[in-house]
């Protein structure tokens, strides 16, 4: 079994896996980072999206091996000293999550959204985070959260 060397949220991380485990897996079971849900397995709802090397990824379609010396953060490490980052703290403020399934893929794909586009118009927005699937907002909560965080970052940047 190979070696699979990572940092995560920060720290460096390691592990022994089969090659044909997935990120998702190894993020779950072997490092126990539970965060990052296992939706649909096959990369059609987001739920598992990761950063990779600071973009968005689905880790149902990534094998732990090919991160190997990769830099992953996961919901779990957008806290920073027991504060919630301004995106998680808009979503609460706005009311962007419901069952929560979705909400750390969608946390981190808003996230590579605002890497990209600092100041997305609502059409932006939902363009941007249509690649991953809530199955109870609507998304009009969603929308408004990741705008509100997007001023929030503006001076931060």
């Amino acid at each position: 079994m190979p070696d699979v060397h990572l940092t995560v949220n920060g720290a460096p991380r390691e592990g022994r896996c089969e090659p044909r485990k997935l990120l998702v897996d190894f993020l779950r079971e072997d490092l126990e980072l539970t965060g990052t849900h296992v939706g649909c397995e096959h990369g059609i709802c987001g739920a598992c999206t990761v950063l990779v090397n600071g973009e968005a990824a689905r880790a149902c379609l990534m094998l732990a091996v090919q991160a190997d010396g990769a830099e992953i953060t996961t919901v779990e490490g957008l806290m920073r000293d027991g504060r919630l980052h301004p995106l998680q703290e808009a979503f609460r403020e706005h009311h962007g999550l419901q069952c929560g399934f979705c909400t750390p893929g969608m946390l981190l794909t808003a996230l590579d959204l605002l890497r990209v586009n600092p100041t997305p118009t609502e059409d932006e927005v939902r363009e941007g985070i249509s690649a991953v699937l809530c199955r109870c907002t609507g998304y009009h909560g969603i929308v408004k959260a990741v705008r509100a965080a997007a001023a929030a970052l503006a001076p931060v940047r």
